[in-house]
């Protein structure tokens, strides 16, 4: 079986090698940082890879991360490996490419009998979710539901003429006549209250039989979720237990040594099979790695863009799988010329000058580190490394990771300070440009939302009359087709604020193409159709206005 394909399977012979870093998996082993490179030589093979992919329907049937390792061979010669995550299609042997680690044929009858099990117990909680109690529970209380609000609109009419009537009654008649009168109006409040009470008594008795049912069945499905998870918990054990994995000092070490508390599919990750058989396999040199997620595209993840280390997986297995790897990171160039060609490859530059910086960031990449080792690398991070003046630079605004467009940067903290004074004082004049996933049916307007963070459900942002923050949006449509091409101007600058003013039933109903996170279902669409095109803003010390441009790129 061929594992080790040859360059040229995946780049042109006149590839011209870049090595420049873009992240880094990294771990620490005995308090030294160890660290293996993205570079862009990779990111090209991995390009590469993702077009073979797309070009057979077996690999689009399920989404899943993709992996690439570059590799040298004593006599210098680079080969490549590659990996998928976990089963493909429901195998874990595929031709081409690299296998599991080491262990899974010993616990793969425990493995078939706890799989049958699990199908088992998922049969029966389907059965305990399709009960026809169900239905007919949802049945009767919509038309209970439907019987009361037409009698509570009856007896709104009612209460609206007794009350038009007490008026009449007190300027008309006597005080005998009146107390005769106000009791009969009294009696009729009585008498609908009475008949919600006894329409309500009926709904109970309707479906409490049926509830007490559904309850029972609720309760057996949490049972039977509890037995399924410690089913699954204890394979898990048995897995890890025997899972083994190498290092390049030849070390050997189980999961389950590793990592005393073990998510469930720790080991079954592109970077942890290729780096564990490029260790396993003697005289391979790592040289770069690149992981991508390719298939349909899930709210965290989208196909054909790039990903770092898992956190909770694949990151507290690097520090080991690292060690004894011999690798010298990509060298800075000092000449700054070279420096800025490497920063326009990467980053294209819209504006610089001693003080400031505004680059067209690309769809994909963080305009600042994350929390976590997996998702350091960002516009920040690389201006950081490749600007000869980049040690003070902080981001004076930030774009999500998946919209494009300008975002300024200042190289001091003062001018940090006054740029960011102008942003919270809405001096700064910012205009996007996105496509919308339908017709919209007026030409321009303004969007007043507050949006609220729901902590439960982060990065989601939501409308929330209560906890919200003002939002508002000035937009007007520039063309109409398949999709609206609009131009969004935000006077305020929260949190996702032009994707939930779009895809909001109280905003425009439609979300921008390509914003699965907010309910756009076009599957075509392989990037979130949103880009900071304009920004105006005084410079800081100078003085003079300056106007910097994007051209939008869809």
């Amino acid at each position: 079986m061929l594992l080790l394909h040859p360059l040229s399977d995946f780049l042109d012979t006149d590839y011209q090698v870049d090595t420049l870093a873009t992240y880094y998996y990294q771990g620490y082993r005995n308090g030294e940082l160890l660290q293996l490179p993205r570079t862009l030589e990779a990111e090209a093979i991995a390009i590469s890879l993702m077009q073979q992919l797309a070009s057979n329907k077996v690999y689009s049937r399920e989404g899943k991360m993709y992996g690439i390792l570059l590799v040298e061979l004593p006599n210098g010669e680079k080969r490549i490996l590659k990996a998928f995550s976990g089963l493909l299609n429901g195998c874990s042997l595929i031709e081409g490419w690299v296998p599991p680690i080491p262990g899974r044929e010993q616990v793969v009858l425990a493995e078939n009998r706890t799989l049958e099990e699990l199908s088992a117990i998922k049969q029966e909680i389907i059965q305990l979710k399709q009960l026809t109690q169900r239905k007919q529970h949802e049945t009767i209380a919509l038309q209970f539901t439907k019987h009361l609000q037409e009698m509570s609109k009856r007896h709104q009419v009612s209460k609206q003429q007794r009350q038009e009537k007490r008026q009449l009654f007190h300027k008309t008649l006597t005080e005998e006549e009146l107390n005769i009168e106000l009791e009969k109006l009294n009696e009729s409040s009585r008498r609908d209250g009475i008949e919600r009470k006894l329409l309500k008594r009926q709904r109970d008795e309707a479906l409490q039989p049926l509830q007490i049912i559904i309850d029972g069945a609720d309760i057996k499905i949490r049972v039977l979720k509890q037995q399924r998870q410690e089913i699954s918990r204890k394979l898990q054990t048995q897995m890890h237990a025997a899972y083994s994995v190498m290092n390049f000092l030849g070390n050997s070490s189980t999961l389950q040594q590793l990592m005393p508390q073990i998510p469930t599919g720790t080991g079954d990750c592109c970077a942890v099979k290729l780096l564990h058989y490029a260790a396993a396999t003697n005289k391979l040199k790592p040289l770069a790695i690149a992981e991508f997620w390719w298939g349909e595209s899930n709210r965290d993840k989208v196909q054909g863009q790039f990903y770092g280390a898992c956190v909770e997986r694949c990151q507290p297995l690097m520090g080991f799988l690292l060690s004894g790897l011999k690798t010298s990171p990509p060298s800075l160039i000092k000449e700054r010329g070279v420096r800025r060609s490497l920063i326009s490859k990467e980053i294209p530059v819209i504006y610089q000058d001693e003080w400031l910086i505004a680059v067209n960031k690309p769809p994909g990449l963080l305009s600042v580190p994350g929390r976590y080792h997996h998702n350091q690398d960002s516009v920040l991070s690389r201006l950081s490394n490749l600007l000869l003046d980049g040690e003070n630079i902080t981001a004076v605004h930030r774009l999500d990771m998946d919209t494009s467009g300008i975002l300024l940067l200042a190289k001091d903290p003062e001018t940090h300070r006054l740029l960011s004074k102008q942003f919270e004082q809405r001096l700064i004049k910012k205009v996007y440009e996105a496509l919308l996933s339908g017709n919209l049916s007026v030409d321009r307007g303004r969007i007043e939302l507050p949006l609220w963070g729901n902590p439960e459900h982060r990065p989601y942002q939501e409308v929330n009359y209560k906890h919200g923050k003002s939002c508002i949006t000035e937009f007007t449509v520039l063309s109409q087709g398949n999709y609206t091409r609009v131009e969004f101007i935000p006077l305020t600058g929260r949190t996702h604020q032009l994707r939930v003013h779009a895809a909001d039933t109280e905003g425009l109903a439609i979300p921008i193409l390509g914003d699965k996170l907010y309910g756009c279902e076009v599957r075509e669409a392989t990037r979130l159709h949103l880009h900071a095109k304009e920004l105006t803003f005084e410079h800081p010390h100078s003085g003079e206005k300056i106007h910097l441009k994007a051209e939008t790129p869809f």
